[in-house]
Protein backbone atom coordinates (compact mmCIF):
# COMPACT_ATOMS: atom_id res chain seq x y z
CA UNK A 1 0.00 0.00 0.00
CA UNK A 2 1.36 3.44 -0.96
CA UNK A 3 2.23 6.02 1.66
CA UNK A 4 -0.39 8.77 1.82
CA UNK A 5 0.24 12.49 1.48
CA UNK A 6 -2.38 15.21 1.99
CA UNK A 7 -1.74 18.85 1.07
CA UNK A 8 -4.10 21.84 1.22
CA UNK A 9 -4.18 25.46 0.19
CA UNK A 10 -5.96 28.02 2.33
CA UNK A 11 -9.35 28.84 0.85
CA UNK A 12 -9.63 32.42 -0.51
CA UNK A 13 -12.64 34.68 -0.20
CA UNK A 14 -14.90 34.98 -3.23
CA UNK A 15 -15.70 38.67 -2.76
CA UNK A 16 -13.65 39.14 -5.93
CA UNK A 17 -11.95 37.09 -8.64
CA UNK A 18 -8.55 35.37 -8.14
CA UNK A 19 -5.31 37.34 -8.14
CA UNK A 20 -1.76 36.11 -8.61
CA UNK A 21 -1.17 35.80 -4.84
CA UNK A 22 -3.53 32.86 -4.64
CA UNK A 23 -2.14 31.50 -7.90
CA UNK A 24 1.24 31.30 -6.15
CA UNK A 25 -0.20 29.37 -3.21
CA UNK A 26 -2.04 27.07 -5.58
CA UNK A 27 1.16 26.31 -7.50
CA UNK A 28 3.19 25.81 -4.31
CA UNK A 29 0.69 23.19 -3.17
CA UNK A 30 0.57 21.60 -6.61
CA UNK A 31 4.38 21.38 -6.75
CA UNK A 32 4.28 19.41 -3.48
CA UNK A 33 1.48 17.19 -4.75
CA UNK A 34 3.29 16.44 -8.02
CA UNK A 35 6.61 15.81 -6.26
CA UNK A 36 5.00 13.30 -3.91
CA UNK A 37 3.25 11.53 -6.78
CA UNK A 38 6.61 11.25 -8.56
CA UNK A 39 7.88 9.55 -5.42
CA UNK A 40 5.05 7.03 -5.64
CA UNK A 41 2.85 8.38 -2.83
CA UNK A 42 -0.94 8.32 -2.78
CA UNK A 43 -1.73 12.04 -2.83
CA UNK A 44 -4.82 14.07 -2.01
CA UNK A 45 -4.67 17.77 -2.87
CA UNK A 46 -7.46 20.03 -1.63
CA UNK A 47 -8.32 23.61 -2.51
CA UNK A 48 -11.53 25.59 -2.58
CA UNK A 49 -13.24 28.85 -1.68
CA UNK A 50 -14.35 30.58 1.53
CA UNK A 51 -17.85 31.86 0.83
CA UNK A 52 -19.22 33.31 4.07
CA UNK A 53 -18.59 36.53 5.94
CA UNK A 54 -19.52 40.17 6.06
CA UNK A 55 -17.28 41.35 3.23
CA UNK A 56 -18.89 38.88 0.83
CA UNK A 57 -22.31 40.18 1.86
CA UNK A 58 -21.17 43.79 1.31
CA UNK A 59 -19.54 42.98 -2.05
CA UNK A 60 -22.79 41.38 -3.22
CA UNK A 61 -24.79 44.43 -2.12
CA UNK A 62 -22.56 46.68 -4.22
CA UNK A 63 -23.28 44.51 -7.27
CA UNK A 64 -27.01 44.32 -6.58
CA UNK A 65 -27.06 40.54 -6.28
CA UNK A 66 -27.44 38.07 -3.42
CA UNK A 67 -24.44 36.76 -1.51
CA UNK A 68 -24.97 33.27 -2.92
CA UNK A 69 -25.18 34.62 -6.46
CA UNK A 70 -21.85 36.38 -5.92
CA UNK A 71 -20.34 33.16 -4.54
CA UNK A 72 -21.58 31.14 -7.48
CA UNK A 73 -20.24 33.70 -9.96
CA UNK A 74 -16.77 34.05 -8.47
CA UNK A 75 -16.24 30.45 -7.33
CA UNK A 76 -16.36 29.51 -11.02
CA UNK A 77 -13.35 31.80 -11.60
CA UNK A 78 -11.34 30.05 -8.89
CA UNK A 79 -12.20 26.65 -10.37
CA UNK A 80 -11.17 28.03 -13.76
CA UNK A 81 -7.82 29.11 -12.30
CA UNK A 82 -7.11 25.61 -10.98
CA UNK A 83 -7.75 24.30 -14.49
CA UNK A 84 -5.83 26.98 -16.40
CA UNK A 85 -2.79 26.75 -14.13
CA UNK A 86 -2.85 22.93 -14.34
CA UNK A 87 -3.36 22.31 -10.63
CA UNK A 88 -3.95 18.64 -9.86
CA UNK A 89 -6.35 19.15 -6.95
CA UNK A 90 -8.51 16.14 -6.18
CA UNK A 91 -11.42 18.13 -4.77
CA UNK A 92 -12.62 21.73 -4.74
CA UNK A 93 -14.49 22.55 -1.54
CA UNK A 94 -17.03 25.37 -1.32
CA UNK A 95 -18.12 26.41 2.15
CA UNK A 96 -21.66 27.08 0.93
CA UNK A 97 -22.06 23.40 0.01
CA UNK A 98 -24.48 21.59 2.29
CA UNK A 99 -21.97 18.80 2.90
CA UNK A 100 -19.58 21.32 4.40
CA UNK A 101 -22.27 23.16 6.36
CA UNK A 102 -23.45 19.88 7.91
CA UNK A 103 -19.88 19.10 8.94
CA UNK A 104 -19.18 22.45 10.61
CA UNK A 105 -22.48 22.38 12.48
CA UNK A 106 -21.60 18.91 13.74
CA UNK A 107 -18.15 20.19 14.74
CA UNK A 108 -19.80 23.06 16.63
CA UNK A 109 -21.82 20.52 18.62
CA UNK A 110 -18.58 18.70 19.49
CA UNK A 111 -17.02 21.92 20.81
CA UNK A 112 -20.22 22.70 22.69
CA UNK A 113 -20.38 19.18 24.11
CA UNK A 114 -16.85 19.60 25.42
CA UNK A 115 -17.98 22.68 27.35
CA UNK A 116 -15.81 24.94 25.17
CA UNK A 117 -18.57 27.22 23.78
CA UNK A 118 -20.06 29.97 25.94
CA UNK A 119 -22.31 32.96 25.17
CA UNK A 120 -20.92 36.33 26.32
CA UNK A 121 -21.18 40.06 25.64
CA UNK A 122 -18.38 41.43 23.47
CA UNK A 123 -17.22 44.88 22.45
CA UNK A 124 -14.34 45.55 20.09
CA UNK A 125 -13.03 46.73 16.73
CA UNK A 126 -13.84 44.67 13.63
CA UNK A 127 -11.99 44.88 10.29
CA UNK A 128 -14.29 43.75 7.51
CA UNK A 129 -11.38 43.36 5.07
CA UNK A 130 -9.54 40.98 7.42
CA UNK A 131 -12.79 39.41 8.69
CA UNK A 132 -11.40 39.59 12.22
CA UNK A 133 -11.49 41.58 15.42
CA UNK A 134 -8.46 43.80 15.78
CA UNK A 135 -6.91 45.37 18.87
CA UNK A 136 -6.10 49.06 19.35
CA UNK A 137 -2.36 48.34 19.45
CA UNK A 138 -2.49 46.67 16.02
CA UNK A 139 -3.79 49.85 14.37
CA UNK A 140 -1.61 52.30 12.49
CA UNK A 141 -2.90 55.87 12.71
CA UNK A 142 -6.24 54.40 13.73
CA UNK A 143 -6.48 52.17 10.67
CA UNK A 144 -5.96 48.52 9.82
CA UNK A 145 -2.31 48.16 8.70
CA UNK A 146 -3.30 45.79 5.89
CA UNK A 147 -6.40 47.41 4.37
CA UNK A 148 -5.89 51.02 5.55
CA UNK A 149 -9.53 51.28 6.64
CA UNK A 150 -10.86 52.30 10.03
CA UNK A 151 -12.32 49.21 11.74
CA UNK A 152 -15.91 49.26 12.95
CA UNK A 153 -16.64 49.31 16.67
CA UNK A 154 -19.16 46.63 17.58
CA UNK A 155 -20.94 45.81 20.80
CA UNK A 156 -22.92 42.60 20.75
CA UNK A 157 -23.61 39.19 22.25
CA UNK A 158 -21.50 36.38 20.75
CA UNK A 159 -20.63 32.77 21.38
CA UNK A 160 -17.03 32.37 22.49
CA UNK A 161 -14.66 29.46 22.05
CA UNK A 162 -12.54 28.82 25.16
CA UNK A 163 -9.28 28.90 23.28
CA UNK A 164 -7.25 29.94 26.33
CA UNK A 165 -7.97 26.50 27.78
CA UNK A 166 -5.67 24.99 25.11
CA UNK A 167 -2.79 27.48 24.86
CA UNK A 168 -0.40 25.42 26.99
CA UNK A 169 -1.04 22.34 24.85
CA UNK A 170 -0.64 24.32 21.65
CA UNK A 171 2.64 25.79 22.90
CA UNK A 172 4.00 22.31 23.66
CA UNK A 173 2.92 21.05 20.23
CA UNK A 174 4.62 23.94 18.41
CA UNK A 175 7.79 23.86 20.51
CA UNK A 176 8.27 20.11 20.04
CA UNK A 177 7.25 20.38 16.35
CA UNK A 178 4.51 17.79 16.70
CA UNK A 179 2.80 20.52 14.70
CA UNK A 180 5.67 21.95 12.66
CA UNK A 181 5.59 25.58 11.53
CA UNK A 182 7.98 26.55 8.73
CA UNK A 183 9.97 28.70 8.32
CA UNK A 184 11.53 28.77 11.80
CA UNK A 185 10.90 32.48 12.35
CA UNK A 186 7.17 31.89 11.89
CA UNK A 187 7.30 29.24 14.60
CA UNK A 188 8.72 31.90 16.92
CA UNK A 189 5.91 34.26 15.92
CA UNK A 190 3.32 31.69 16.92
CA UNK A 191 4.96 31.14 20.30
CA UNK A 192 4.94 34.90 20.88
CA UNK A 193 1.27 35.11 19.85
CA UNK A 194 0.35 32.51 22.44
CA UNK A 195 1.32 34.93 25.22
CA UNK A 196 -1.55 37.21 24.13
CA UNK A 197 -4.24 34.62 23.36
CA UNK A 198 -7.63 34.91 25.03
CA UNK A 199 -10.95 33.20 24.36
CA UNK A 200 -12.23 34.15 20.91
CA UNK A 201 -15.55 35.20 19.48
CA UNK A 202 -16.89 32.39 17.31
CA UNK A 203 -20.21 33.88 16.25
CA UNK A 204 -21.89 37.15 15.32
CA UNK A 205 -25.56 38.15 15.37
CA UNK A 206 -27.34 37.48 12.11
CA UNK A 207 -28.63 41.06 12.01
CA UNK A 208 -25.09 42.46 11.80
CA UNK A 209 -23.17 39.64 10.08
CA UNK A 210 -25.84 38.78 7.48
CA UNK A 211 -24.13 35.86 5.72
CA UNK A 212 -22.85 32.72 7.40
CA UNK A 213 -23.63 29.27 8.81
CA UNK A 214 -26.36 29.30 11.48
CA UNK A 215 -25.42 28.15 14.98
CA UNK A 216 -27.16 24.85 15.82
CA UNK A 217 -30.05 25.70 18.15
CA UNK A 218 -29.69 29.49 17.75
CA UNK A 219 -30.67 30.72 14.27
CA UNK A 220 -30.09 34.36 15.32
CA UNK A 221 -26.34 33.76 15.51
CA UNK A 222 -24.05 32.94 12.59
CA UNK A 223 -20.66 31.28 12.82
CA UNK A 224 -17.66 33.58 12.69
CA UNK A 225 -15.93 32.99 9.36
CA UNK A 226 -12.86 31.16 10.75
CA UNK A 227 -15.02 28.71 12.66
CA UNK A 228 -16.76 27.93 9.39
CA UNK A 229 -13.76 28.04 7.03
CA UNK A 230 -11.00 26.11 8.80
CA UNK A 231 -12.93 22.81 9.01
CA UNK A 232 -12.89 22.60 5.19
CA UNK A 233 -9.64 20.68 5.56
CA UNK A 234 -11.56 17.79 7.09
CA UNK A 235 -14.94 18.22 5.39
CA UNK A 236 -13.15 18.11 2.03
CA UNK A 237 -11.77 14.62 2.67
CA UNK A 238 -14.83 13.09 4.33
CA UNK A 239 -15.15 9.47 3.36
CA UNK A 240 -11.37 9.06 2.93
CA UNK A 241 -8.55 8.24 5.33
CA UNK A 242 -6.34 11.19 4.34
CA UNK A 243 -6.78 13.33 7.45
CA UNK A 244 -4.57 14.55 9.12
CA UNK A 245 -3.03 16.91 6.59
CA UNK A 246 0.67 16.53 5.94
CA UNK A 247 1.00 20.18 4.90
CA UNK A 248 -1.27 23.21 5.15
CA UNK A 249 0.08 25.83 2.71
CA UNK A 250 -1.01 29.27 3.94
CA UNK A 251 -0.20 32.99 3.78
CA UNK A 252 1.49 34.71 6.70
CA UNK A 253 -1.54 36.89 7.48
CA UNK A 254 -3.60 33.88 8.56
CA UNK A 255 -0.94 32.13 10.63
CA UNK A 256 -2.66 32.78 13.96
CA UNK A 257 -5.88 31.17 12.78
CA UNK A 258 -4.16 28.03 11.50
CA UNK A 259 -1.49 27.51 14.15
CA UNK A 260 -3.61 28.50 17.15
CA UNK A 261 -7.38 28.69 16.49
CA UNK A 262 -7.45 25.59 14.27
CA UNK A 263 -5.24 23.53 16.57
CA UNK A 264 -7.39 24.54 19.56
CA UNK A 265 -10.57 23.49 17.73
CA UNK A 266 -9.05 20.13 16.83
CA UNK A 267 -7.88 19.51 20.39
CA UNK A 268 -11.35 20.31 21.70
CA UNK A 269 -13.15 18.13 19.14
CA UNK A 270 -10.69 15.23 19.48
CA UNK A 271 -9.37 15.18 15.92
CA UNK A 272 -5.80 14.36 14.88
CA UNK A 273 -3.58 17.35 14.21
CA UNK A 274 -1.96 18.54 10.95
CA UNK A 275 1.74 17.74 10.67
CA UNK A 276 3.13 20.88 9.04
CA UNK A 277 1.99 24.46 8.46
CA UNK A 278 4.03 25.98 5.63
CA UNK A 279 3.84 29.77 5.64
CA UNK A 280 4.57 31.85 2.55
CA UNK A 281 4.85 35.63 2.34
CA UNK A 282 3.04 38.20 0.27
CA UNK A 283 3.53 39.07 -3.34
CA UNK A 284 4.02 42.81 -3.41
CA UNK A 285 3.28 45.28 -6.17
CA UNK A 286 5.08 48.62 -5.98
CA UNK A 287 6.18 47.72 -2.46
CA UNK A 288 2.70 47.08 -1.06
CA UNK A 289 0.86 43.86 -0.35
CA UNK A 290 -1.02 42.69 -3.41
CA UNK A 291 -4.64 42.66 -2.31
CA UNK A 292 -8.08 42.79 -3.88
CA UNK A 293 -9.04 45.36 -1.23
CA UNK A 294 -6.20 47.67 -2.32
CA UNK A 295 -6.88 47.26 -6.03
CA UNK A 296 -3.24 46.57 -7.02
CA UNK A 297 -3.57 42.98 -8.11
CA UNK A 298 -1.95 41.12 -11.00
CA UNK A 299 -4.35 39.01 -13.04
CA UNK A 300 -2.99 35.44 -13.41
CA UNK A 301 -5.25 34.77 -16.38
CA UNK A 302 -3.55 37.52 -18.40
CA UNK A 303 -0.11 35.98 -17.89
CA UNK A 304 -1.36 32.47 -18.63
CA UNK A 305 -2.98 33.71 -21.83
CA UNK A 306 0.17 35.49 -23.01
CA UNK A 307 2.99 33.23 -21.78
CA UNK A 308 1.33 29.92 -20.88
CA UNK A 309 0.67 28.34 -17.50
CA UNK A 310 4.15 26.84 -17.23
CA UNK A 311 5.77 30.26 -17.49
CA UNK A 312 3.63 31.71 -14.71
CA UNK A 313 4.17 28.64 -12.53
CA UNK A 314 7.93 28.82 -13.03
CA UNK A 315 8.17 32.56 -12.36
CA UNK A 316 6.17 32.34 -9.12
CA UNK A 317 8.30 29.48 -7.81
CA UNK A 318 11.62 30.83 -9.08
CA UNK A 319 11.36 34.58 -8.52
CA UNK A 320 9.25 34.86 -5.34
CA UNK A 321 11.02 33.57 -2.19
CA UNK A 322 9.04 30.52 -1.13
CA UNK A 323 8.83 31.43 2.55
CA UNK A 324 9.08 35.21 2.39
CA UNK A 325 7.80 38.26 0.53
CA UNK A 326 8.67 38.98 -3.08
CA UNK A 327 7.75 41.46 -5.79
CA UNK A 328 5.93 40.69 -9.02
CA UNK A 329 7.25 42.76 -11.91
CA UNK A 330 6.12 42.46 -15.53
CA UNK A 331 9.62 43.43 -16.66
CA UNK A 332 11.24 40.79 -14.47
CA UNK A 333 8.72 38.21 -15.70
CA UNK A 334 9.82 38.81 -19.30
CA UNK A 335 13.50 38.49 -18.34
CA UNK A 336 13.03 35.20 -16.47
CA UNK A 337 10.88 33.81 -19.29
CA UNK A 338 13.43 34.71 -21.96
CA UNK A 339 16.63 33.83 -20.13
CA UNK A 340 15.82 30.79 -17.99
CA UNK A 341 13.01 29.12 -19.92
CA UNK A 342 13.28 30.08 -23.60
CA UNK A 343 17.09 30.26 -23.79
CA UNK A 344 18.64 28.19 -21.03
CA UNK A 345 16.29 25.21 -21.36
CA UNK A 346 14.13 25.60 -24.47
CA UNK A 347 17.00 26.49 -26.78
CA UNK A 348 19.19 23.73 -25.29
CA UNK A 349 16.54 21.13 -26.04
CA UNK A 350 16.00 22.41 -29.58
CA UNK A 351 19.72 22.46 -30.40
CA UNK A 352 20.51 19.03 -28.98
CA UNK A 353 17.53 17.33 -30.60
CA UNK A 354 18.33 19.03 -33.91
CA UNK A 355 21.97 17.90 -33.81
CA UNK A 356 20.96 14.35 -32.89
CA UNK A 357 18.59 14.37 -35.85
CA UNK A 358 21.22 15.77 -38.20
CA UNK A 359 24.16 13.60 -37.16
CA UNK A 360 22.51 10.37 -35.95
CA UNK A 361 19.11 10.35 -37.71
CA UNK A 362 17.33 11.01 -34.41
CA UNK A 363 18.73 7.88 -32.76
CA UNK A 364 20.19 8.18 -29.25
CA UNK A 365 23.92 7.51 -29.77
CA UNK A 366 26.18 5.31 -27.67
CA UNK A 367 26.82 6.60 -24.18
CA UNK A 368 30.18 7.85 -22.94
CA UNK A 369 31.24 6.11 -19.73
CA UNK A 370 34.31 8.25 -19.08
CA UNK A 371 33.06 11.62 -17.93
CA UNK A 372 32.39 13.67 -14.80
CA UNK A 373 28.62 14.08 -15.29
CA UNK A 374 27.29 11.28 -13.03
CA UNK A 375 28.87 12.73 -9.86
CA UNK A 376 27.97 16.33 -10.75
CA UNK A 377 24.36 15.52 -11.57
CA UNK A 378 24.10 13.42 -8.41
CA UNK A 379 25.23 16.41 -6.35
CA UNK A 380 22.65 18.63 -8.02
CA UNK A 381 19.89 16.13 -7.28
CA UNK A 382 20.93 15.88 -3.65
CA UNK A 383 20.77 19.65 -3.16
CA UNK A 384 17.57 19.91 -5.19
CA UNK A 385 15.80 17.35 -3.01
CA UNK A 386 17.17 18.85 0.21
CA UNK A 387 15.59 22.17 -0.73
CA UNK A 388 12.34 20.54 -1.81
CA UNK A 389 12.10 18.79 1.55
CA UNK A 390 12.56 22.18 3.23
CA UNK A 391 9.79 23.64 1.02
CA UNK A 392 12.36 25.97 -0.52
CA UNK A 393 11.30 25.70 -4.15
CA UNK A 394 13.22 28.78 -5.21
CA UNK A 395 16.53 27.27 -4.11
CA UNK A 396 15.61 23.89 -5.59
CA UNK A 397 15.18 25.61 -8.95
CA UNK A 398 18.59 27.22 -8.49
CA UNK A 399 20.06 23.71 -8.77
CA UNK A 400 18.15 23.21 -12.03
CA UNK A 401 19.46 26.54 -13.37
CA UNK A 402 23.06 25.68 -12.48
CA UNK A 403 22.78 22.29 -14.15
CA UNK A 404 21.16 23.80 -17.24
CA UNK A 405 23.89 26.43 -17.49
CA UNK A 406 26.53 23.70 -17.17
CA UNK A 407 24.86 21.78 -20.01
CA UNK A 408 24.87 24.88 -22.24
CA UNK A 409 28.53 25.53 -21.45
CA UNK A 410 29.27 21.89 -22.36
CA UNK A 411 27.75 22.50 -25.79
CA UNK A 412 29.97 25.54 -26.36
CA UNK A 413 33.08 23.82 -25.00
CA UNK A 414 32.67 20.59 -26.98
CA UNK A 415 31.41 22.17 -30.23
CA UNK A 416 29.49 19.14 -31.59
CA UNK A 417 29.29 20.79 -35.03
CA UNK A 418 33.08 20.60 -35.26
CA UNK A 419 33.29 17.09 -33.78
CA UNK A 420 30.96 15.98 -36.58
CA UNK A 421 33.82 16.66 -38.98
CA UNK A 422 36.70 15.25 -36.92
CA UNK A 423 35.60 12.71 -34.27
CA UNK A 424 32.28 10.89 -34.69
CA UNK A 425 32.91 8.64 -31.72
CA UNK A 426 33.43 11.55 -29.36
CA UNK A 427 30.46 13.33 -30.93
CA UNK A 428 28.27 10.35 -30.03
CA UNK A 429 29.35 10.53 -26.39
CA UNK A 430 28.84 14.29 -26.18
CA UNK A 431 25.33 14.14 -27.65
CA UNK A 432 24.44 11.21 -25.40
CA UNK A 433 25.55 13.24 -22.38
CA UNK A 434 23.53 16.23 -23.53
CA UNK A 435 20.38 14.18 -24.08
CA UNK A 436 20.82 12.56 -20.67
CA UNK A 437 21.29 16.01 -19.11
CA UNK A 438 18.06 17.16 -20.73
CA UNK A 439 16.30 14.12 -19.28
CA UNK A 440 17.52 15.03 -15.79
CA UNK A 441 16.67 18.70 -16.19
CA UNK A 442 13.20 17.75 -17.38
CA UNK A 443 12.64 15.54 -14.36
CA UNK A 444 13.71 18.37 -12.04
CA UNK A 445 11.22 20.63 -13.79
CA UNK A 446 8.40 18.06 -13.66
CA UNK A 447 6.58 19.45 -10.57
CA UNK A 448 6.97 23.03 -11.78
CA UNK A 449 6.23 23.06 -15.53
CA UNK A 450 4.09 19.98 -16.21
CA UNK A 451 3.11 20.83 -19.79
CA UNK A 452 6.74 21.28 -20.80
CA UNK A 453 7.70 18.13 -18.92
CA UNK A 454 5.14 16.11 -20.90
CA UNK A 455 6.31 17.52 -24.23
CA UNK A 456 9.94 16.60 -23.57
CA UNK A 457 8.94 13.23 -22.16
CA UNK A 458 7.06 12.40 -25.35
CA UNK A 459 10.04 13.46 -27.45
CA UNK A 460 12.10 10.76 -25.73
CA UNK A 461 10.73 7.54 -27.19
CA UNK A 462 12.49 5.35 -24.62
CA UNK A 463 9.92 3.12 -22.91
CA UNK A 464 11.82 3.02 -19.62
CA UNK A 465 11.25 6.77 -19.13
CA UNK A 466 7.54 6.64 -19.87
CA UNK A 467 6.81 3.56 -17.80
CA UNK A 468 8.94 4.37 -14.77
CA UNK A 469 8.55 8.12 -14.49
CA UNK A 470 6.90 7.67 -11.06
CA UNK A 471 9.99 5.82 -9.84
CA UNK A 472 11.91 9.06 -9.41
CA UNK A 473 14.78 7.48 -7.47
CA UNK A 474 15.64 5.12 -10.33
CA UNK A 475 15.22 7.89 -12.88
CA UNK A 476 17.73 10.08 -11.02
CA UNK A 477 20.49 7.60 -11.79
CA UNK A 478 22.81 8.62 -14.60
CA UNK A 479 22.59 6.71 -17.86
CA UNK A 480 18.93 5.61 -17.86
CA UNK A 481 18.46 6.87 -21.41
CA UNK A 482 18.79 3.90 -23.76
CA UNK A 483 21.22 4.14 -26.65
CA UNK A 484 19.55 3.16 -29.91
CA UNK A 485 16.14 4.51 -28.95
CA UNK A 486 14.37 6.81 -31.41
CA UNK A 487 13.68 10.45 -30.60
CA UNK A 488 10.46 12.11 -31.67
CA UNK A 489 10.20 15.63 -33.04
CA UNK A 490 10.24 18.32 -30.35
CA UNK A 491 8.28 21.55 -30.74
CA UNK A 492 9.50 24.95 -29.58
CA UNK A 493 8.95 24.85 -25.83
CA UNK A 494 8.95 28.57 -25.02
CA UNK A 495 8.29 30.72 -28.11
CA UNK A 496 9.76 34.20 -28.31
CA UNK A 497 7.20 36.73 -27.06
CA UNK A 498 7.44 40.40 -27.93
CA UNK A 499 6.91 42.93 -25.15
CA UNK A 500 3.71 44.82 -25.81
Amino acid sequence: MSEKFYVTTAIPYVNSTPHVGFAMELVQSDVLARLMRLQGKDVFFLTGTDEHGLKIHEAALKQGITALELCDKNAVEFVKLTEKINATNDYFVRTTNQKHIDFVQDLWKKLEGKGDIEKRHYEGLYCVGCEKFISEKELEAGKCPVHFDEPKRVSEENYFFKLSKYTDQIRELIETEKVKVVPEFKKKEVLNMLDQIEDVSFSRPEESYKWGVPIPGDENQLMYVWCDALPNYISGVQGTDFWPADVHVIGKDILKFHAIYWIGMLLSAGYELPKTIMVHGFITSEGRKMSKSLGNVKDPFEYIEKYGADALRYFLMREIPTLDDGDFSAERFQIVYSEELANTFGNLVSRVFAMTGKYFDGIVPDRDFDDEWPAFVGQKWEKYLQNMRKYNFRCALEEYVELACAANKYVEDQKPWELAKTDREKLAGVLYNLLELIRHLNLMLAPFVPVTFSKVLKAFDAEVIVENVRAAKAEREWGQLKSGSKLNKIEILFPRIEIS
